[in-house]
């Protein structure tokens, strides 16, 4: 019986070698290696993909959440909203800057930031709050923009897991002030590396994330402000733009694989998130609850089935952020799910028959199938 995998690369890599040959072989022959053209023409490609006026790449997501906050102005003393349920990357941006994550619950069927928690956790301190697209699946913007808008709060999108992914019609990263995306292996769209990308309308967040990531210079050798050496790799932006002509090609696929399992996977020990109708996911992660994770994943290998775990500690109860006072309970939905989440296989060069494996064995799991 053949392995799956979770997730593989390689399979992407041989498909599209020697356009990605390509691509790198002319970074090379250019030394175009530090920002340059090619990082430059991934922008204005980005740009265009996601519906904005402007996609300005850095060397990672989490520098992307980074910057996005400094050109928001969050700094000491301040208070941003985050998700408990997200990959900390998400809270970091915000610590980063001198200032404090406070962590909202997520809801109980989409895993997604709760709108009806956001309001208790808003003070005089807080100066907005970061959406996360988590797993591929757009967060209720249109009500958490309402509170947002209340309170005189920025919203920034955390679409780290949703490239391509539609809120009511509209890509994400146009909805917020400012969209933050990652581009770290097996993300819909992907780097050979790192890198990452901030999109926006404002010509002045464009302009201060530009010379942010660029040692704090609007010209070289002279600096206006603290910097970072954040820039995206040349070599990276060459197999970005490959990446970028497979992307609707690779999201359609996922979704194909992701409304098969939903419809598929009948097993009612197996929970699945909630889509809503107003949105179009592109299943980045897809993700189950079960009784006993460990028992479920041990059940999978057995028949040579990789399943991982997304994020088993919510951010909340992190030992990073030991010295905010959370504690267990705070939290409940993002706790359950950090609990009792697991991930399936699922990426765009799955074959059929793969497919096919994964939902027969997660209908046949009986949650009697525990480990002694």
């Amino acid at each position: 019986m053949a392995h799956i995998s979770r997730i593989d690369l390689t399979r992407d890599f041989q498909a599209h070698r020697r356009d990605y040959l390509d691509a790198i072989i002319k970074v090379c022959e250019e030394t175009a290696f530090s920002g340059g053209k090619y990082a430059d023409r991934f922008d204005e490609e980005f740009a265009a993909f996601v519906g904005t006026k402007y996609a300005s790449g850095v060397n990672n997501g989490t520098s992307a959440l980074h910057c996005a906050m400094l050109a928001l102005g969050v700094g000491p003393g301040d208070e941003v909203i985050v998700p408990a349920n997200t990959y900390i990357a998400t809270a970091w941006g915000v610590t980063y800057t001198g200032a404090v994550p406070v962590f909202v619950d997520c809801t109980a069927d989409t895993w997604e930031i709760d709108p009806d928690g956001i309001e208790e956790r808003i003070t005089e301190r807080t100066k907005g709050i970061i959406g996360v697209h988590l797993y591929g699946q757009p967060f209720e913007f249109g009500r958490v923009k309402e509170i947002a808008d209340r309170h005189g709060l920025f919203v920034v999108e955390d679409c780290a897991q949703a490239h391509g992914a539609k809120y009511q019609g509209r890509n994400v990263g146009t909805l917020g002030e400012l969209g933050c995306f990652s581009f770290y292996p097996g993300k819909n769209l992907y780097a050979f590396g790192e890198g990452g990308s901030v999109t926006c309308d404002k010509e002045e967040y464009y302009h201060h994330i530009n010379r942010l990531k660029n040692q704090g210079c609007d010209r070289r050798y002279y600096h206006d402000e603290i910097g970072y050496n954040m820039r995206l790799e040349g070599l990276q932006g060459a197999v970005l733009s490959v990446g970028l002509r497979l992307l609707p090609e690779w999201n359609l696929r996922r979704q194909e694989i992701g409304r098969r399992y939903l419809k598929e996977i009948t097993n009612p020990a197996i929970v699945m998130q909630r889509h809503p109708e107003n949105t179009m996911p592109v299943f980045h992660l897809f993700e189950i609850m079960v009784p006993d994770r460990e028992a479920f994943m041990a059940y999978m290998a057995q028949s040579d089935v990789e399943c991982n775990a997304h994020y088993p500690v919510p951010c909340h109860l992190q030992q990073a952020y030991g010295n905010l006072g959370y504690k267990v309970g705070d939290c409940p939905n993002a706790e359950y799910l950090a609990a009792h989440c697991v991930t399936l296989p699922l990426f765009p060069e799955m074959r059929e028959d793969e497919v096919e494996r994964v939902i027969a064995l997660c209908n046949a799991y009986q949650v009697s199938n525990k480990r002694n």
